[in-house]
């Protein structure tokens, strides 16, 4: 536990002793001379011109590739050296350890080179060369020098990763490093994909995939970490041609990530998926989840039934099982009984009753379903309705007097309520039990580090076109390092909410189109969710470009008023 009656510069200052990036003398110079100590930098800075070295900006240079691989990654790595360029004879060497002089030494003897130290901060080194070697470089590095490692072809029986407990462990670093690396940037998938000349690995980061720099020999390594992935999995190594699916969990600075383990065999071997699901997440409460007020008061209303259904629909990955445990928390109390059936089980919450659904055991949605019924609860979440019987169980469940929560795959709200009736439940117990829906979908964030205001003539286009005040801030995406030059970070929801009202529940008993029941919820008041996303385009949080990437033409038609003129789509486009 950090002493509170400590100076941050004091602080900073111990930490950097501790590292042997200065020395004692040069802590009391630094207190002496009063210099600013805020920050490494500017500590480094200080040391730069006290010992006539030069202090260096990563972002702005660019090491010389060939250069860096007469070097070991694994020296590198653990030293925090970074080879920049050759300069009248010397290699320039970016270094935060002044007096840690070990690594430079170590190079020195190993390459023959003349080693010219220069000062940078110690999170830039590790950033440049995580991204100059790749994630695991040191640990491919030291399998690739090992002359004991043997690969079986990728067509073999079996990968066998015992026969050294050296290339094991080496084997064991490299999965390791890849799921710690994925868990700290806020990744929800891994993807590693075999190619003919490479293995590529990509993370899911805010809804896009992002390449993840690796070294250029992982290929090699293919099969053998494969093997480990499945054997974490508790899968058959020996199985190369049937897909297969598995499970991880993993506790990483105490938070527990459930992982969903998914193994395809390609044309050049076999591809894995890896869904990362933060067990031990912070729930906000619904008013921190970002709805418009008319959706939060009747999002708010309807937790307050009896009895009914109310569903979320929207692509996979689009927050819906986020959003209805949100809606669980707020009720959650001990006067009601919450039983859920899902899978998996995303989030782990205390006094709710949670199954996970086990297809192999026989454990369907329906089947366990019919056994929560005897449970007495008052409240179901059924984690998503995917066939008939499990549509027909969670009806007759609403019906006979539980508060029932559900997720459904369709496009908007109204296709709800004709995707149940195509499913194979009567209009009649859809109208009757059916009592709101909402749709979802992520859109990214703008970074507020890097996000700058657009004074472009589309931004004046658009604000016109919307009928917003002219002098109201449009702002455009940029990159930076805080959100790795993608220009946002984070996701933010768009909803759009439908209360099946009376004149609605009549239009289900006709069978109306999904097109005459959208007309009839927007005359009610319903917002679509293009219309939601143009409110956090006019508040600064991200980009018409964002919301128009999630929703379709439709939905930006209906949202704008006005014919004939210029939509947003059309603005876009032109942008």
């Amino acid at each position: 536990m950090p002493n509170p009656t400590v100076k941050p510069s004091e602080d900073l200052l111990g930490r950097m002793l501790a590292s042997r990036q200065i020395s004692s003398m040069d802590a009391e110079a630094l207190k002496q001379a009063r210099v600013p100590q805020e920050n490494e930098e500017q500590v480094l800075r200080w040391l730069a011109s006290e010992y006539g070295l030069s202090f260096v900006n990563l972002e702005q240079s660019n090491p010389d590739r060939e250069l860096l691989s007469l070097f070991p990654a694994r020296i590198l790595l653990k030293e925090e050296l970074l080879p920049l360029q050759r300069v009248n004879g010397h290699v320039e060497i970016a270094t935060s350890r002044l007096f840690a002089t070990q690594g430079l030494d170590s190079l020195k003897t190993l390459t023959g080179l003349n080693l010219l130290p220069v000062l940078a901060g110690s999170e830039a080194i590790q950033r440049e060369i995580k991204k100059r070697l790749g994630v695991g470089a040191d640990t491919i590095g030291t399998l690739d020098e090992e002359k004991g490692l043997e690969v079986l072809d990728e067509n073999a029986e079996n990968t066998n990763l015992d026969e050294g407990a050296e290339d094991e462990a080496s084997i064991i670093r490299f999965v390791n490093q890849v799921l710690k690396d994925a868990i700290e940037l806020r990744a929800s998938d891994i993807h590693l994909e075999p190619f003919e000349d490479e293995f590529r690995i990509r993370y899911r980061i805010d809804g896009e995939l992002q390449d993840v720099p690796v070294p250029a020999q992982l290929k090699r390594f293919q099969p053998a970490i494969v093997s480990r992935i499945k054997i974490l999995s508790h899968l058959n190594i020996a199985e190369k041609r049937l897909p297969q699916d598995g499970r991880i969990k993993v506790r990483i600075d105490e938070a527990e990530v459930d992982i969903r383990v998914s193994i395809i065999p390609m044309l050049h071997g076999e591809a894995v998926v890896m869904r990362l699901l933060r067990q031990n997440s912070t729930l906000r409460g619904l008013g921190q989840i970002g709805m418009a007020a008319r959706e939060y008061d009747h999002f708010k209303q309807v937790l307050g039934l009896p009895h009914g259904i109310i569903l979320v629909t929207g692509p996979t990955g689009s927050g819906k099982t986020s959003t209805l445990y949100t809606a669980l928390n707020e009720i959650n109390d001990s006067v009601r009984k919450i039983i859920t059936v899902e899978d998996p089980v995303e989030y782990q919450l205390k006094g709710v009753n949670q199954i996970q659904v086990n297809e192999k055991s026989g454990l369907t949605f329906a089947r366990g379903l019919r056994s929560i019924l005897r449970h007495d609860p008052d409240v179901i979440l059924i984690g998503e309705i995917r066939d008939r019987e499990t549509a027909q169980i969670a009806v007759q469940a609403s019906l006979t007097g539980h508060l029932v929560f559900s997720t459904l795959h369709t496009n908007d709200a109204p296709g709800a309520l004709t995707r149940l009736v195509d499913m194979g439940v009567e209009p009649y117990l859809v109208a009757s039990s059916l009592e709101a829906v909402l749709a979802q979908r992520l859109v990214r964030v703008l970074c507020p580090a890097c996000k700058q205001k657009d004074d472009s003539i589309t931004a004046t286009q658009f604000k016109t076109r919307l009928g917003m005040d002219p002098v109201r801030v449009l702002y455009k995406s940029v990159g930076c390092r805080d959100c790795r030059q993608t220009g946002f970070h984070g996701r933010h929801a768009i909803f759009e909410w439908m209360d099946t009202d009376e004149n609605i529940r009549q239009l289900i008993l006709k069978s109306a189109s999904t097109d005459q029941i959208r007309a009839a919820a927007r005359q009610a008041g319903m917002r679509t969710l293009a219309e939601d996303g143009w409110r956090l385009v006019a508040e600064g949080i991200t980009t018409v470009e964002e919301v128009l990437s999630v929703t379709t033409a439709k939905e930006v038609e209906r949202s704008t008023p006005g014919a004939g003129e210029q939509t947003p789509a059309s603005i876009a486009v032109a942008r």
